[in-house]
């Protein structure tokens, strides 16, 4: 049975090839050649392009509505606002503001100290006029429950930008 079935199968498979290899295209070729004569495409013609008015801006007094100048006395008011960089950097400053810790406070006489605690897990005395934070952030004032200072950053306009932030004392349920 399995003999005869391979028999008939490659029986089939020689005359579906042998109908296959039929060369009398003529028909088709005469077609093909007949349906494409007498057509050509038609293409409209390029507009008349006409040359544009000549414009002359005479608003120069006027600022530009799309450049990021600021006016004179602007500028000199917020370039007087920025960091001390030549200043020798504290300890507190090599770490962000957000990774400090207020763990305490001391007070000797009429100056208040913060304890304020680093990643690496040492613990250091601060008062007001020291530094604190990437942001260039100087302490303002210093009580037993927080600190405060005030940042200097770079704005979106590239000009320095000062905005205050407070490290408040964290308690034992806070850590």
């Amino acid at each position: 049975m399995n003999d005869q079935f391979r028999f008939w199968m490659t029986v089939m498979v020689v005359l579906f090839t042998a109908a296959c290899t039929q060369e009398g295209y003529e028909d088709l070729e005469s077609f093909v050649r007949e349906s494409g004569t007498g057509l050509k495409g038609k293409v409209d013609p390029l507009p008349e392009i006409k040359p544009p008015k000549h414009f002359v801006y005479q608003a120069f007094e006027i600022p530009d509505p799309f450049s990021n100048r600021r006016n004179k006395q602007e500028k000199s008011d917020r370039d007087e606002l920025q960091p001390d960089l030549k200043r020798p950097k504290e300890a507190l400053e090599n770490f962000p503001l957000e990774n400090l810790a207020m763990v305490g406070s001391l007070r000797r006489g009429e100056y208040v100290f913060a304890l304020v605690k680093a990643p690496d897990n040492s613990v250091h005395r601060v008062k007001t006029g020291n530094y604190l934070g990437q942001n260039f952030g100087l302490i303002t004032r210093v009580s037993e429950e927080e600190v405060k200072l005030r940042e200097i950053t770079r704005g979106s306009a590239d000009e320095w930008v000062e905005r205050a932030s407070v490290l408040m004392l964290q308690t034992q349920e806070q850590k």
